[in-house]
């Protein structure tokens, strides 16, 4: 959709098209891509090539006018958002982030409205939502006494989620607890990591996991967050491998690490609990994985963690 420039926009477009500088300077001047400077050029310029201010923003009035009625565009913008939520199985304030960086306007309500009629008309549309429109209570797990473990009231205020580097990692179990997948998130850019382990929640191979997982970025890992699993405690090894302290949560307190808590909230849309793992594969767990990390945040201004991420570390 062809975004609408304003009126101090064409200004601003006619006088730096006089002092000579490229089309993608004008554009990151006045903080529009390239392509829609150009589009504007060929609608709004004259034939012989120059372009005037006032008599583009008459144009661009009149062929306003003209266009088709809310209703239409309303139409086209739905099945956009449509598409979303069956093919990359976003949340509607997500779609209505990423779609307004494309200058195409439509409320995460009148997502989740669309869903909802759609699914007393009998549709599948919620089936593609995180949580398929029901919301469910937290369960609180149990905990275990971890020798020499370090407190979160010992970490860093600046591991607040505001700085780069700072870990939180869990674990979630399939059917009658006896599989396991571990998840690691970057705070500050929500990036995800996941392996599943062959032997449920032992703690020796879970440090291993861990340190293989992210010992390619051990030079940026400033500290990691858990709980009290009794999967954790081998941290030592974990803190001597990768030079980074494990902290731990307070007992029955997942606030405390919501980053992880909320990654695995996700991850609960594609491996539901009660679920078996035995049949998953390192394939399918890179998948979901990978549809994580490319789903625009609302934290990120509606970029991605992966694209977050690898900003970072580049």
């Amino acid at each position: 959709m062809y975004k609408q420039l304003t009126s101090e926009q064409r200004y601003a477009i006619k006088v730096l098209l006089q002092t000579g500088i490229s089309k993608n300077a004008i554009a990151k001047s006045i903080g529009v891509s390239c392509s829609t400077v150009t589009r504007e050029l060929s609608r709004n310029g004259s034939r012989n090539g120059c372009y005037k201010s006032d008599r583009a923003q008459q144009m661009a009035m009149k062929r306003r006018k003209r266009s088709v009625g809310n209703r239409s565009i309303g139409d086209i913008v739905k099945k956009e958002a449509c598409r979303y939520i069956k093919n990359s199985e976003w949340s509607p304030r997500q779609i209505s982030g990423w779609l307004a960086l494309e200058g195409i306007h439509i409320s995460h309500e009148t997502i989740y409205k669309m869903i909802r009629e759609d699914m007393q008309n009998g549709g599948t549309l919620y089936t593609h939502c995180r949580h398929r429109m029901k919301h469910k209570k937290r369960h609180v797990g149990h905990w275990v006494h971890i020798a020499n473990r370090t407190s979160i009231a010992e970490r860093p205020k600046e591991a607040d989620g505001k700085r780069f580097g700072d870990f939180e990692m869990d674990t979630i179990v399939g059917k009658n607890n006896q599989d396991a997948i571990l998840t690691i998130v970057e705070r500050k850019t929500n990036m995800l990591f996941m392996v599943k382990l062959d032997h449920g929640k032992d703690s020796m191979e879970l440090a291993m996991a861990v340190i293989k997982l992210m010992k390619l970025y051990k030079r940026y890992i400033r500290t990691f967050t858990t709980d009290n699993g009794p999967e954790f405690a081998e941290h030592l090894l974990i803190k001597k491998a990768l030079k980074a302290t494990v902290y731990f949560a307070d007992p029955y307190s997942p606030w405390q690490k919501g980053a992880i808590e909320n990654a695995n909230g996700l991850i609960r849309q594609y491996i539901h609990k009660g679920m078996s793992f035995k049949n998953l594969t390192e394939s399918d767990i890179n998948d979901i994985c990978h549809k994580i990390n490319t789903r625009p945040r609302e934290k990120l201004n509606f970029s991605t963690p992966e694209k977050c991420f690898l900003n970072f570390i580049s």
